[in-house]
């Protein structure tokens, strides 16, 4: 798992890195790197944690 996948918890605000019309994330699991968000534009992702570093947004 990557160093920011293993950050994540339920709960955090996140943007997709590569998918910036998704919007913002709530992460809803993180199970062993497979990283379950809840996306206000694109509905819930499941996204590999070890591929996409998502980014954790502190000020929405």
């Amino acid at each position: 798992m990557g160093d920011m996948a293993s950050l994540l918890e339920p709960g955090m605000i996140v943007r997709h890195p590569g998918q910036p019309e998704w919007g913002l994330g709530q992460v809803q699991s993180n199970i062993n790197g497979k990283v379950t968000v809840m996306f206000r534009q694109a509905g819930r992702v499941v996204i590999d944690g070890t591929r996409v570093d998502l980014i954790p947004v502190y000020d929405s």
